[in-house]
């Protein structure tokens, strides 16, 4: 367990060091390295848990298990990469006024802040710690949309406190009642919220209250995910915050939210025997994966474009997971995969594209491959890849929910092929005449760090073509955790 240790420690120490020095000309630096030193540890975990099984820590605070350890380095890798385009990134924004060194030094504190939170979110045991983490990285959160201390900014911080802060409320609520349905057969004691001891016993849970529990954290945890109608905070929060958070924001956090939602769901179906999680999850996510859809067309701000389809796709996952079924689990955990690798490149590609533009505009953005060719193709590609094209990551993840939803509920299958359809619409008529339309005057190239999106894409491209074995073995490991079988 040394490295889950690592893996906390490390950004915590980076906070600490940059809550003084984060100003500094090296302070980008220091915070790349904090990044691979986490993803370092976090491989090093991976490899144990792949040879040794689920690990769980002395005090039993801390579990890794297949399920979880996938999406730590996932979350190690996507933080170290917009890292490394956060640094020219934010010195640009720094040299033309937007950003002071006080704010710059509060970037960076944040940005491990928020990696300790999410770290602290896929390994804690102990379901009210996993509230108190995902408080944390709210908190942390607001302090990145509001960095630019505009009105506009402090607005849409101000927004994210309040309706995430409701939110969160009603999780905790839930989380009470969760303890409340546990400690009538396990008694009083901390052992009554660890996610171990309440899977063990997940039969002897009293059901209706655990009924009861479930639609509070779906509600609560699902405001974080940006589930419609609970999504109005995410669109303001991504287009008034730095683009390398809503890198972090979409291509993470909401992965988070989502997980804390499918570990209680498995306790849910291991108490009740029947499948009212999943279809709440069913409900809200195909309602987010339309609604989203239809938002697409309306948007004039690029980065609110790209919010909405994080909300379609993270709508998408729900969707699967509550399907329930072994395929359809295991398309969800692929997905969230290529989407996290795929959302976080686009939106590095954004916030270059925006920096170049001079505005977030969509009609003011023109001709981006005649003036910097690596932005327009890798806005292109990354939309593509995003759309659900074949042969990227996404169209086959997609093409596995559809699968699963054929075989289990197909009369819902109409309404999948009309939100892939819409967002595909929706995303092409707008990225379209920013890559090929004229070129505004006085638009000229930048300094653009793309390294993150070709490695970014080429990924996804590699798991459109084929899925590595140690990557397919965790993910039918985790869902055989998750749905009970494996992938037949």
């Amino acid at each position: 367990m040394i490295a889950v240790y690592l893996l906390l420690f490390i950004p915590l120490a980076g906070m600490v060091v940059l809550s003084m020095w984060g100003d500094r000309p090296n302070a980008e630096r220091f915070n790349i390295r904090c990044n691979i030193a986490a993803l370092a540890a976090s491989v090093w975990l991976a490899i144990d848990v792949l040879w040794n099984g689920p690990q769980l820590s002395a005090g039993k605070l801390l579990y890794i298990d297949s399920y979880n350890v996938y999406l730590i380095a996932l979350t190690a890798f996507v933080g170290l990469t917009t890292s490394v385009f956060s640094g020219p990134y934010m010195n640009h924004e720094r040299e033309i006024g937007r950003l002071t060194p006080r704010r710059l030094k509060l970037y960076h504190t944040m940005y491990q802040g928020f990696m300790l939170a999410m770290y602290l979110v896929l390994t804690t045991n102990n379901m009210g710690v996993m509230w108190v983490a995902m408080e944390g990285a709210t908190l942390a959160t607001v302090l990145l949309v509001s960095l630019y201390r505009t009105p506009e900014s402090v607005e849409a911080a101000w927004k994210y406190f309040i309706l995430c802060g409701v939110g969160i409320a009603q999780a905790l609520f839930g989380t009470v009642l969760l303890y409340f349905a546990a400690e009538q057969k396990l008694g009083v004691g901390g052992d009554a919220l660890l996610w171990t001891v309440l899977h063990d016993n997940a039969g002897q849970l009293e059901p209706a209250i655990l009924g009861l529990a479930f639609v509070f954290l779906l509600v609560g945890y699902g405001t974080k995910i940006g589930l419609v109608p609970l999504h109005n905070w995410l669109p303001d929060a991504h287009s008034e915050g730095p683009t390398p958070m809503s890198a972090i924001l979409s291509g993470l956090l909401l992965n988070d939210a989502l997980y804390a939602v499918v570990r209680c769901k498995i306790l849910v179906d291991g108490s009740l025997g029947n499948h009212l999680a999943g279809h709440l999850m069913m409900g809200f996510g195909l309602l987010s994966f339309l609604v989203a859809s239809l938002f697409l067309h309306r948007q004039t701000d690029i980065k609110r474009l790209f919010s909405y389809s994080s909300i379609e796709h993270m709508g998408l996952m729900t969707y699967a997971f509550g399907v329930g079924s072994p395929w359809a689990t295991f398309a969800a955990l692929f997905h969230m995969t290529t989407h996290s690798l795929t959302k976080s490149a686009i939106f590095v590609t954004v916030g270059h594209a925006a920096q170049l533009a001079g505005t977030q505009r969509m009609d003011k953005i023109r001709g981006l491959i005649l003036t910097q060719p690596s932005i327009g193709w890798g806005l292109a590609v990354g939309t593509v890849a995003i759309a659900g094209f074949p042969p990227f990551g996404v169209f086959a993840s997609e093409f596995l929910v559809l699968v699963a939803t054929m075989h289990d509920y197909p009369w819902l299958t109409p309404l999948l092929l009309l939100g892939v359809g819409l967002a595909f619409a929706g995303l092409f008529r707008h990225i379209q005449p920013m890559v090929y339309g004229d070129v505004p005057e006085g638009q000229k190239p930048i300094h653009a760090n793309l390294w993150p999106v070709m490695l970014h894409l080429a990924l996804v491209l590699w798991l459109g073509l084929a899925i590595p074995s140690f990557l397919g073995n965790w993910f039918s490991q985790a869902t055989q955790l998750i749905s009970g079988a494996l992938p037949q």
